[in-house]
């Protein structure tokens, strides 16, 4: 049942609603929503919820659905910020390779950003329980006659237990992304994105092929530096 939950909010987020996409995006999706998931989940209710076994149905599929669905936004945010950025700042990017960036320096500002942009819906939601909105669950237990601090005390797990399950999903998809369109060469490969709002390959348009431009936009800002170096000496 788990599994079955984890594939389709992959497929949601990889397959059914993502306008950029890269090979192996639907695993990457899987990996990321289903291990933090899965891995704060049991965590969480084993020490901060106390449920013995952590594992009962009964208890921890509704648990599992929540961080699923919260996950699988961040995932969604991140995953699309970084083919964005990519696409947005593929000069900046090529700029630092050619000046001897390594392959985590160059997509380092773009990873922080799109983490960043993924983790504004959770933080806001944490930020705001409890003082401007009281979250379904919490109403919930209210209304079904439990105690206020003990149904304030479980919210309270759940969104940190969500905003865990976001970061570490979002942490994990979006460095997996970046090393896609990077490659260890270190060379970008914008013709690894799939635009499908578009129906096609970003780049030169022919996926799974190399493109010059790298090669000739490096030569470029080299004898450009070079050229700045050699005007104050003549002048």
């Amino acid at each position: 049942m788990r599994c079955v939950l984890g594939g389709m909010a992959a497929l949601e987020v990889s397959e059914w609603k993502a306008k950029r996409t890269v090979r192996g995006m639907f695993w990457i999706t899987f990996a990321s929503i289903f291990g933090s998931a899965i891995t704060v989940g049991l965590i969480g209710a084993a020490f901060a919820m106390n449920f013995d076994p952590p594992y009962i149905a009964s208890k921890f599929i509704p648990t599992l659905g929540m961080l699923f669905g919260n996950t699988m936004v961040g995932v969604s945010l991140g995953m699309d910020a970084v083919l964005t950025s990519v696409d947005t700042r593929r000069d900046v990017v090529e700029a630092m390779l050619c000046f001897g960036a390594s392959r985590w320096e160059a997509v380092r500002p773009i990873a922080v950003e799109a983490a960043r942009t993924a983790m504004v819906p959770s933080i806001t939601s944490v930020s705001i329980t409890g003082l401007i909105s009281i979250p379904g669950m919490m109403s919930g237990q209210i209304l079904g006659g439990a105690d206020v601090m003990d149904a304030a005390r479980y919210q309270q797990v759940i969104m940190f237990m969500i905003a865990a399950s976001v970061a570490l999903g979002v942490v994990f998809s979006v460095i997996a992304v970046a090393f896609i369109v990077v490659d260890r060469q270190p060379q970008i490969r914008p013709e690894r994105i799939i635009n499908r709002a578009a129906g096609s390959v970003s780049g030169n348009g022919k996926g799974g092929q190399r493109t010059p431009h790298s090669t000739r936009s490096c030569r470029s800002i080299v004898r450009l530096k070079a050229w700045k170096q050699v005007t104050p000496m003549a002048v």
